[in-house]
């Protein structure tokens, strides 16, 4: 993750923080309606044509994302040995200036930890920022990077081991160059480019990997997130990322995890009922009880059975986002983990 997108995500939390604040050091961040009853995820019908992928995440997940992934796989058992359990998912982040191919050799490593690999496929040129024209999604949809992305098609297809592919997460943001409003993009462009780089997959006859649609946690002046989802017979995954800033930004101040993201799994399910994932997730210390929001966090995955798990950013950047950020973080993770099925 670049401190770029970081920042950027913090709008979203603080908004959260504007119109629920979340007392410090409280033990439980529950979903619930005005009346203090728990909230039941919305039921809904899926209508589109299923995949051809034909692999899928086995129970609930434990995923991190961490520096070093596929190659350095000591962070996993670094986690395993703070937690008591080795993480299901493992997250890394590719940009296509990188050019280069699919590590299958790393990522077998990292699958036979017993950690599915899961790679967030950025299009674009992380020194550059946003104006990337060379990266507009119509270049995208037109076939620009056909070549590119057929090369990882037949490689992943001849890895055959199960791989999630989170394809240009968080595009209901500003931060990114395949955003609409952006970058010369438009609507529709979004799942314009996503038809065509999952179509080259489907052509390649790839039936091992499963992707994830991954926006942002919404705020005001972000598009709607329906407008921005490629269909049912292209995601196997929806997600959302979000972070608890605390007083990290100016404005900002200790959220809970319910309250950042609720709104928007709500959101989600008002169109689509494909298996939810919370996409990226962590806290920071300060400002508040960093474990108290950690029973929190398990709290709610608990009451809503229907959030199928979520991939921890486990890095010391703007923050130390880390598990083990203090003994008292870590201690609640383990403890949590343990019920955590």
């Amino acid at each position: 993750m670049q401190i770029r997108r970081h920042l950027a995500a913090a709008l979203a939390v603080l908004v959260a923080a504007s119109v629920v604040a979340v007392t410090p050091g409280s033990a439980s961040a529950r979903p619930t309606s005005s009346t203090g009853r728990v909230v039941k995820a919305p039921t809904t019908t899926a209508t589109s044509p299923s995949s051809a992928t034909t692999v899928s995440l086995p129970g609930r997940a434990f995923g991190v994302a961490a520096p070093g992934l596929p190659w350095d796989t000591s962070v996993l058992e670094q986690v395993a040995a703070q937690t008591g359990r080795m993480p299901n998912l493992a997250m890394w982040y590719v940009a296509w200036s990188d050019g280069g191919d699919f590590p299958a050799q790393a990522a077998a490593r990292v699958a036979a930890l017993g950690a599915t690999p899961e790679v967030t496929w950025e299009p674009w040129n992380p020194a550059y920022g946003v104006d990337q024209p060379a990266y507009a999604l119509d270049r995208i949809a037109g076939g620009a990077f056909d070549a590119y992305v057929t090369k990882w098609a037949k490689q992943l297809k001849a890895y055959a081991g199960p791989v999630v592919l989170r394809f240009a997460h968080e595009m209901n943001g500003n931060w990114y160059p395949w955003a609409e409003g952006v970058n010369g993009n438009g609507a529709g462009d979004y799942v314009a480019a996503w038809k065509r780089v999952r179509g080259i997959f489907t052509k390649q006859g790839v039936t091992n990997v499963m992707w994830k649609w991954s926006p942002n946690v919404p705020f005001p002046g972000t598009p709607a997130l329906k407008g921005l989802y490629p269909g049912d017979g292209l995601v196997e995954h929806v997600a959302l990322d979000g972070y608890n800033w605390s007083t990290l930004l100016p404005g900002t101040r200790w959220t809970g995890f319910a309250d950042i993201f609720f709104a928007g799994y709500q959101e989600i399910r008002s169109f689509t009922a494909k298996p939810f994932y919370v996409g990226e997730v962590s806290s920071t210390e300060v400002g508040g009880d960093k474990a108290s929001w950690v029973y929190g966090m398990f709290a709610t995955l608990a009451e809503v059975p229907d959030w199928r798990g979520f991939t921890w950013f486990e890095f010391d950047k703007e923050s130390d986002w880390r598990i083990a950020s203090s003994g008292t973080s870590r201690s609640a993770f383990e403890d949590a983990l343990r019920t955590y099925r």
